[in-house]
């Protein structure tokens, strides 16, 4: 099978069991999106959740976040991971966005690289979620997602998978794409007991063939 014909039959699969994929982080707003993410780095969505609505019921702008003590904000994310940096670059990008674009999230990747706590991954997640942008985020499940189905080929880091996977996914449907290989890799295919048995991509994954072989 080749990989036009792999992501063919992904999209015929997915497009079935889940046509309208979203992030599983809890927002109102873009600004809130955007904490969400920057906090959910190296942490999960869950736990996430859990802190965000203290934080977003009192600090819910970028104003009121960028005015914030920084032990009142320590205090509401402390149990998430790397909470001291992570409380200083949200309140460092709340203060950017007042100064500098009008307490608006960008839609460009290139501009929200430059705040802080923003990284590629994460800016992929914001043009992708919040403006259909054919950018695909590459998080340990989508890099484990695509590597074990076979979508991708010597891609040994998430920038690699990236390059691949947006070069071979219709544009139209990235935004969706990105999703599907998330939610796929956290609730299906987990690094750890795949649930390969309860997978419709059985017959196009080359980590279940190698498997089976074993």
């Amino acid at each position: 099978m080749t990989k036009q014909d792999k992501i063919t039959k992904l999209i015929t699969y997915f497009s079935a069991i889940s046509p309208n994929p979203q992030t599983e982080l809890i927002y109102n707003t873009p600004f809130e999106l955007l904490i969400a993410v920057i906090l959910s780095a190296q942490c999960t969505d869950k736990r996430v959740n859990m802190v965000t609505p203290v934080l977003f019921n009192q600090f819910s702008t970028p104003e009121l976040l960028s005015q914030a003590n920084f032990k009142d904000v320590f205090e509401i994310i402390k149990s998430i991971s790397y909470p001291n940096n992570k409380a200083k670059y949200i309140i460092a990008t709340a203060t950017l966005l007042v100064g500098n674009h009008q307490s608006q999230v960008p839609l460009n990747r290139e501009e929200l690289i430059k705040l802080p706590g923003v990284g590629r991954k994460t800016a992929n997640v914001i043009t992708s979620v919040l403006d259909s942008q054919p950018n695909m985020a590459v998080d340990t499940h989508v890099f484990r997602v695509s590597t074990r189905l076979g979508l991708v080929k010597d891609a040994h880091t998430p920038l690699a998978v990236e390059q691949q996977l947006v070069k071979l996914i219709p544009k139209e449907i990235i935004h969706h794409a990105h999703h599907w290989l998330i939610l796929h890799g956290r609730y299906v295919c987990k690094a750890k007991n795949p649930d390969c048995f309860h997978c419709g991509l059985q017959d196009m994954c080359t980590f279940f063939k190698q498997s089976k072989n074993k």
